[in-house]
């Protein structure tokens, strides 16, 4: 994966197999962690998962459908709390279904939790893996 690529953790209901091979020219890769939840499986990528800078909006997730911009059910909120404790300050974008399901035709990779709760779906955008500028 490059700068600016990124990858997707899904709930157990999102459609990974039916946009992973959307990607005609490239199929991205669905990788299935059927016991596991989102939250866990957003601490591991985050912990070896550098996100980009706060201008390029590496995170987004999908908006819970029916509600008002901005609203994040409990397992999302649980994630985002994740990705503050890497990234203090971090703001998630949300994206309606639809938008989502096309953000996801361009990932890298999609990882598909057990998660049950409904709309529980992020995508994240990799920043540079970097030592400090050597001068």
């Amino acid at each position: 994966m490059g700068h600016g690529n990124t990858i997707v953790i899904a709930d157990a209901n999102f459609t990974a197999m039916q946009l992973a091979a959307d990607k005609r020219a490239h199929p991205c890769p669905v990788i299935r962690m059927p016991g596991i939840g989102i939250a866990r499986v957003a601490q591991a990528v985050l912990s070896v998962f550098p996100l980009g800078t706060p201008a390029e909006q590496p995170v987004h997730y999908m908006q819970v459908g029916d509600t008002a911009l901005g609203y994040m059910s409990a397992a999302q909120r649980e994630v985002m709390q994740l990705v503050d404790a890497h990234y203090p300050s971090m703001a998630a974008q949300g994206l309606d279904r639809f938008d989502f399901y096309d953000a996801t035709r361009s990932a890298y990779a999609i990882i598909q939790t057990g998660e049950m709760q409904p709309y529980a779906n992020f995508i994240l955008a990799k920043g540079v893996i970097a030592d400090t500028l050597r001068i």
